[in-house]
């Protein structure tokens, strides 16, 4: 009675295995192909393909192990810092001799921090001749493989960008009337570089200075401005229209990242399928992940402005909803529907949190400004 059911199966499980052999058998024939053609080289030649092939397969090496492994992300990195409570620039001490020392920019050694570990720490994934060339000629961010620290190294860089403007363009002057710092002003123009230059481009022609070593100027720079603001020799004007400006544009840069995810989240429902969720996750992460500890600071340098109005309860309250955000590290990206019961919808998710410290950020900004 089951002779029949069994060599059903049996015939089935054959053809299932003779047809994986045959696509496998397909996949592997360019490389069988190629082996057999070298090994009927000369030395000579076999030598010179061989130093070519262990290049290449080194290079992948490196490129995927440094898209892998993250050294130094911590999300709790805040905590790390002991930050002395007194506003940015306000003189601390006066010696003996006449010298002066002035509180420094918390501001500042926050963003010089986030740029070394953007680029010291880690390496810069964007600008790599691999990531440029893609999988296959398809961009990375087009696939679900090996995109998801670039995104969040430019997210990163995102806060970095906005901060070093607001520091040469209001923070690091009085009033915008006095001259540009040229140590923040170097700073601002190195964050806006490029991010995907490598040594030799085409447009123009030529080899070219690539991405990662404008960002480290960016260190040496602010670093440099904060000695000199240590010694009072630079200005920092922690006053309450410049916070408020400061807060609007961050503001103002999470609400984009809003719009971005809620667009894909509503558009793009295909659950563990859809590609680009991944960097679009990944890209407001690593923003999070950088204004969480500008904001952190900014409360520092702003810390006379914000007890006159009471707002540190408030301010904290934001910091613990970008915290919060912080803690949603899944293993797969999921853009899945927000009224679906199989898969998540991590970009709802974050855009969620998002929208929760962008409305504390209002919040505050509104406080400050009555």
């Amino acid at each position: 009675m089951l002779d029949p059911i069994v060599n059903f199966f049996t015939r089935m499980f054959y053809w299932i295995g003779r047809g994986i052999g045959f696509a496998i058998g397909v996949l592997l024939w360019p490389f069988m192909w190629l082996g057999r053609w070298y090994w009927q080289r000369g030395w000579m030649l076999k030598s010179i393909l061989g130093v070519i092939v262990a290049g290449i397969v080194g290079l992948y090496a490196y490129f995927i192990w440094n898209t892998q492994v993250w050294s130094g992300f911590n999300t709790d990195y805040v905590a790390n810092y002991t930050f002395d409570n007194v506003s940015a620039g306000e003189q601390q001490s006066l010696a003996a001799d006449g010298t002066r020392r002035c509180a420094r920019s918390a501001i500042a050694d926050v963003t010089a921090d986030l740029v070394d570990f953007n680029v010291n720490e880690n390496a810069w994934i964007s600008s790599m001749i691999l990531y440029k060339l893609g999988f296959f000629g398809i961009p990375w961010d087009n696939t679900p493989f090996l995109d998801n620290k670039a995104s969040f190294q430019r997210g990163v860089h995102e806060a970095v960008r906005r901060t070093t403007t607001e520091l040469a363009d209001n923070l690091g002057r009085v009033r915008t009337t006095s001259q540009i710092d040229s140590n923040l002003q170097s700073a601002r123009g190195n964050a806006q570089f490029d991010e995907y230059t490598w040594y030799f481009g085409f447009n123009p022609f030529g080899p070219k200075t690539p991405t990662p070593s404008y960002y480290r100027s960016i260190v040496k720079d602010l670093r440099t401005f904060n000695d000199r603001l240590e010694r009072c020799e630079a200005v920092f004007d922690a006053r309450a229209d410049n916070l408020i400006q400061y807060l609007d544009r961050i503001a103002s840069a999470l609400g984009d990242t809003s719009a971005i995810l809620r667009e894909r989240s509503e558009n793009y429902n295909n659950g563990w399928f859809d590609v680009r969720a991944d960097d679009r996750f990944w890209f407001a992460f690593g923003q999070l992940y950088g204004y969480y500890g500008l904001l952190k600071a900014a409360q520092v340098d702003f810390e006379k402005v914000l007890a006159e109005r009471n707002l540190n309860a408030l301010w904290d309250t934001m910091e613990q909803q970008a915290h919060s955000a912080l803690r949603i590290q899944p293993f797969i990206i999921a853009n899945g529907r927000e009224d679906g019961w199989i898969t998540p919808t991590h970009l709802a998710t974050m855009g969620f949190y998002i929208l929760r410290v962008r409305s504390n950020l209002v919040e505050i900004s509104n406080v400050l400004a009555r």
